[in-house]
């Protein structure tokens, strides 16, 4: 049996932010794994990372590869949700076709 949860239009709205969430968090963590100097105010840095460590840039490398993962797990989420949002899409689009 089809679990019909949203409309149309929310199904439509879920693809669209999907798709946009996927191509911005995939591109976000190329930049993090590359290690974009740009993006170095998202790392979660203390003082204690870079004064403990005897090798800072290789922790602060491990900083910037661990929120690039973050990201393609975000990314991969957004995925799941685009997924559900096509399934509920196609289940509204058969639901039309049903003679009540």
């Amino acid at each position: 049996m089809a679990c019909l949860i949203c409309g149309p239009k929310l199904a439509t709205c879920g693809i669209v932010i999907s798709i946009w969430g996927v191509i911005m968090l995939a591109m976000l963590g190329i930049f993090f794994r590359t290690h974009s100097a740009v993006l170095i105010e998202d790392v979660p840095l203390t003082e204690a990372d870079m004064k403990e460590d005897k090798n800072p840039p290789q922790n602060i490398f491990t900083l910037y590869n661990q929120v690039g993962y973050n990201c393609f797990i975000a990314a991969g989420i957004y995925v799941l949700v685009g997924a559900f949002s096509f399934c509920q899409i196609k289940l509204n689009n058969r639901k039309e076709y049903l003679v009540h």
